[in-house]
C-alpha cells in the first residue's frame, strides 16, 4: 500500500456560525464534553508545542486536569525540556484530536505556574504509584536503564511510606489562551474552520480557509 493514497472522507458534522457558541470556551466545553460521552480513546489527551532558546519546537502528548474562564492547565516536572523551555519562552500551542469526531481544537497562549495552592491539591489527589513517580523520575534526563527508575523508586517509596510531599520541581502549568481554533472534517476537504482570537477584550469569531 502506498501511504499517499490513504484517503477519507470526513463527513460526521458541520460547524456553523449559527451554531456555535460565542465564547470559546464554551464551544470547547461542549465539544469535550461530547467526546467523552462518545468514548473516544483518551478525549483528554492533548499536545503540547513549546519552542526552546535554540527555536527548535517540540511537541509531546500531555493530559488536560482542569479548565475555567482562566485557562487550560496540565501538571508536569518543572525540569522537564517543556518545563525548561516554558522558562525561556512561556507561550505555548495545544492541540486535541478527536479523530472519531472528526475534530481538532487548537489553543493558543501565554502560560503561567499554577499556584502551590493548586499544585498541592492536585498532586495530593494523585494515586500513590504517580506520586512516588513525580519523585522517582528525573524526567527528560538520560538515564542508564529503567533499573534507575526502579530504584527511585523504591527509595522514595521507602522514605515518605504513604504519604510524599509534592516536589519543589513538580507543579501545574495554565494556558491562558488568546486564540482558538475549531475544525469540523467535512466532504471534499471543505472542512469547517473557525478561528476565536482577542481583540481589545472580547473574542472575535471568524472563518478561516481549509
Amino acid at each position: 500500500m502506498n501511504i499517499a493514497d490513504l484517503r477519507k472522507s470526513y463527513e460526521k458534522a458541520e460547524l456553523s456560525e449559527d451554531a456555535s457558541h460565542a465564547d470559546p470556551l464554551q464551544q470547547f466545553d461542549q465539544w469535550l464534553k461530547e467526546a467523552i460521552a462518545a468514548e473516544v480513546p483518551e478525549p483528554n489527551a492533548m499536545t503540547l508545542a513549546t519552542v526552546g532558546s535554540d527555536l527548535r519546537p517540540s511537541t509531546r502528548v500531555v493530559l488536560i486536569k482542569g479548565y475555567d474562564a482562566r485557562g487550560i492547565v496540565w501538571y508536569t516536572n518543572y525540569q522537564s525540556r517543556k518545563g525548561r523551555e516554558l522558562a525561556g519562552n512561556p507561550f505555548a500551542a495545544l492541540q486535541f484530536h478527536w479523530v472519531e469526531l472528526e475534530r481538532v481544537v487548537r489553543i493558543e497562549g501565554r502560560v503561567e505556574k499554577t499556584s502551590d495552592e493548586e499544585s498541592d491539591a492536585y498532586f495530593h489527589s494523585r494515586p500513590l504509584d504517580s506520586r512516588i513517580g513525580a519523585w522517582a523520575s528525573p524526567q527528560s534526563e538520560v538515564i542508564e536503564s529503567r533499573t534507575v527508575l526502579v530504584t527511585n523508586a523504591a527509595k522514595y517509596g521507602a522514605q515518605f511510606l504513604l504519604k510524599p510531599p509534592r516536589p519543589p520541581h513538580w507543579g501545574g502549568y495554565r494556558l491562558v489562551p488568546d486564540t482558538w481554533q475549531f475544525w469540523q472534517g467535512r466532504k471534499s476537504r471543505l472542512h469547517d474552520r473557525l478561528r476565536y482570537r482577542l481583540d481589545g477584550g472580547a473574542w472575535v469569531r471568524e472563518r478561516l480557509a481549509p
